[in-house]
């Protein structure tokens, strides 16, 4: 077990205008699950591969346990990689996979079976140590993928969007399994995916990455309560912050008949009038509609105890505003409702620098 420290790493691959990873300073705690999670070409992937030594680092430097290992070899690094496409040997037993590291390494034969033994009770693999993987489930080949890392008892787990060729339900059920396991294990695990609520589910703390550069990084609870700019409120949450432009008149904005004045600190901070009110889906609630801002419901998600209404404002289907209804009573699709704002879950950002506004 180790820590692990960005240090203004900094990735760019050539023909390219920006870097890939750029100016990355992050410390992950010793036994901590970090995720790395934001849109596909965020860096995320690069930053893993870096750490792994998988991609060379340009700028900067990357540390394990507070040694340098910026260039060294990836079998220096005492990192367990578990990859997306599960790489494993087709040839091979279960057994024989989640051996080979250790067979490679000459370890004692009474001490790989003792290994492969615990590994595979960790992972409920007992049943199936003599099929061949193309026999297994995709569920069951990721298990196999997590006993060869487990089995090395590496100080750091690097995982590269490992549920992403689950469907749905085997994704729920397996990030349970992993997240459980890292707890269980204690081992430092940096852990990518572009799946907000996988991120938001696993980690001990949440790297929201954007064109390569860090936005925010925090716990779970923080990121979704005190978002620092507007791409980690539209980016964290499902479904997503609403986000509504606004002009201060008089520093103030209001929405609905809700007037919001800005404190002398938000005036300050702000660089214009441009202010962008954001609401989470729950932070609105439904009202006649002449008594809150007139919006038509242009769809309806029903998913039992939740319900989703996705409305449109002025006709602008486009930007639509979505609020929660926990109501069994769902207004129909293209009735016109009002819709007005609870003042505590009020969130204020300036729309030109994209910042949050202090509270």
């Amino acid at each position: 077990m180790a820590t692990v420290e960005y240090r203004g790493a900094t990735r760019h691959y050539a023909g390219t205008s920006s870097p890939a990873v750029d100016n990355l300073d992050l410390r992950i705690r010793d036994g901590e699950c970090m995720v790395l999670v934001g849109p596909s070409g965020c860096g995320k992937s690069t930053a893993l591969r870096m750490l792994a030594g998988l991609e060379a680092v340009d700028g900067g430097e990357i540390r394990i346990g507070g040694a340098d290992v910026t260039h060294a070899e990836p079998k220096e690094r005492d990192i367990a990689m578990v990859f997306q496409n599960y790489a494993l040997y087709p040839h091979m037993t279960v057994r024989q996979n989640i051996a080979f590291h250790l067979r490679v390494a000459k370890m004692g034969t009474r001490e790989i079976e003792h290994r492969v033994s615990e590994a595979a009770r960790m992972l409920e693999l007992e049943p199936y140590l003599d099929r061949r993987p193309d026999k297994l489930s995709g569920g069951q080949r990721q298990r196999v993928a997590m006993g060869r890392a487990i089995i090395r008892r590496p100080r750091v787990f690097c995982m590269d969007e490992p549920l992403s060729n689950l469907d749905a339900k085997l994704r729920v059920q397996t990030r349970t399994q992993i997240a459980s396991l890292q707890r269980r294990l204690g081992v430092t695990t940096v852990y990518v995916t572009h799946d907000q609520v996988e991120a938001m589910t696993m980690g001990d703390r949440v790297a929201i990455l954007k064109d390569g550069r860090l936005q925010q990084c925090d716990t779970p609870r923080t990121v979704f309560d005190r978002p620092r700019n507007l791409f980690v409120a539209g980016f964290i949450g499902s479904p997503a912050m609403n986000l509504i432009p606004l002009y201060a008149q008089d520093w103030s904005v209001e929405f609905g008949g809700t007037r919001i004045g800005l404190t002398p600190a938000q005036r300050a901070a702000a660089s214009s009038r441009e202010i962008t009110i954001g609401v989470r889906p729950e932070g609105l609630r439904v009202v006649g509609a002449a008594q809150g801002r007139r919006v038509v419901i242009e769809m309806v998600e029903e998913l039992g105890s939740d319900n989703y209404l996705y409305t449109s404002a002025d006709g602008n289907s486009a930007r639509p505003i979505v609020v929660r209804s926990g109501t069994r009573e769902i207004p129909s699709r293209g009735t016109t409702i009002g819709l007005r704002l609870h003042r505590a879950d009020i969130h204020l950002f300036d729309s030109l620098t994209g910042e949050r506004l202090p509270d």
